[in-house]
């Protein structure tokens, strides 16, 4: 009981003697302040103080949701609210399916929902909605022609060869479990350039930047001494004029948590990390579960709610949009609430990250850099953001 106690109710790591050095300085947890898998699912659960009673069936196993698929002639639609979605979606257009995705409140829909067109094979839908559980609603006439049409878009994952990178490797973990393609790009095809040929979305995991630079790993000794030079880790100053050549021509770049520090200098963008160079006296966030809110209307916090959690981590940047006089093609899609913003963890130093940006996207020539303080796709667990992630897949 205590286990299920700790990993779906509220918890407060101590803040004590015994959890600071004899200086006040934090110290830092053997993993996580909080294992709350409810809070990084996005689920809300209520504690009873009190026996509950009425006609109950005992599971033995996992429930499947029934998905299903709603007669219709006008065409239909999926709930952008669901994760699923983008998994029914996905499986829509490797059919050959063209669909849209709604911008409007409008005939029920929400903005983010996908648009069916009229005419998709029945058997087809019923097929989807059985494997993923998700339910294709029957559309009002013409509404299947509105929003905007959705693309699948070319994804290149970027991986190091030094050392391997766990955040890089719970990417492609939870891209495969909603069948969304990918492929893996590596050092000498980012630095060799022409990306456009072949990606439409590049995405660089949080990582510490020197090793995606290969800054420093030349003179540590015994470091490499197993690794031929041509398979040593670096995006070197060429690579990097080609990620820029690449957004400048309509690609997007998503960099999560560590790796939107070398976004931010390589493309001079007008963001500043606020908890850069900060003292742990000062601010103390280790692995905690931290309240956001949602920009509605911005297409990368499609389907979630107004208000959310989100996993936060030593390590992480919170955005600061400077001004210029172009501020318009900075846009923040989430942003950390203005006050009482942990939930659940360890929080020292609300103020340094109150109301800064979690999520920000800026326009870069023809396509766009998408910064992620945060880690949507945390070890794939936390449902509650994975749609921010996806978001970013689509134009």
């Amino acid at each position: 009981m205590g286990l299920i106690r700790y990993l779906l109710g509220r918890t407060l790591y101590p803040d004590n003697s015994f959890t600071r050095r004899p200086d006040g300085t934090p110290e830092s947890p053997y993993d996580m302040a909080t294992d709350t898998m409810a809070e990084f699912m996005g689920v809300r659960v209520e504690a009873l103080d009190e026996a509950v009673t009425g006609n109950f069936e005992t599971l033995t196993g996992a429930l499947a949701p029934a998905g299903r698929a709603a007669e219709s002639a006008a065409g239909h639609s999926l709930d952008g609210r669901l994760n699923d979605a983008f998994a029914a979606a996905g499986r829509l257009l490797e059919r050959g399916i063209r669909l849209r995705r709604a911008e409007e409140s409008a005939g029920g829909l929400r903005p983010g929902d996908f648009l069916v067109p009229a005419g998709t094979s029945s058997a087809l839908l019923s097929e989807i909605a059985r494997t993923t559980g998700v339910d294709f609603r029957a559309l009002e006439p013409g509404l299947d022609r509105t929003g905007r049409e959705v693309k699948r878009q070319r994804l290149g994952v970027y991986q190091r060869y030094w050392g391997g990178n766990m955040d890089e490797g719970w990417t492609r973990l939870l891209l495969e479990e909603f069948a969304i393609p990918y492929t893996t790009l590596r050092d000498a095809e980012i630095n060799k350039g022409g990306l456009n040929a072949a990606f439409d979305v590049i995405l660089l995991p949080d990582d510490a930047p020197a090793l995606i630079t290969g800054e420093g790993l030349d003179h540590r000794p015994g470091l490499l001494e197993s690794t031929p030079p041509e398979y040593r880790s670096g995006i070197r100053a060429e690579g990097f004029e080609a990620l820029k050549s690449f957004v400048a021509k309509g690609g997007t770049l998503v960099a999560f948590g560590r790796a939107c520090g070398l976004a931010v200098e390589k493309f001079g963008l007008p963001v500043r990390n606020v908890l850069a160079g900060i003292n742990r006296k000062d601010f103390w966030c280790p692995g905690s579960t931290l309240r956001v809110t949602y920009d509605p209307k911005n297409p990368l916090a499609y389907g979630q709610p107004d208000e959310g959690l989100v996993v936060f981590q030593m390590g992480n940047p919170a955005f600061e949009i400077l001004p210029t006089n172009h501020n318009e093609r900075a846009e923040i899609a989430a942003a950390f609430a203005s006050r009482d913003l942990l939930q659940s963890g360890w929080l020292l130093g609300e103020s340094r990250l109150a109301g800064r940006a979690a999520v920000v996207s800026v326009r870069h020539g023809e396509g766009r850099v998408v910064l992620f303080g945060i880690r949507p796709q945390h070890r794939a667990q936390t449902h509650g953001t994975f749609k921010l992630f996806f978001n970013a897949l689509i134009r």
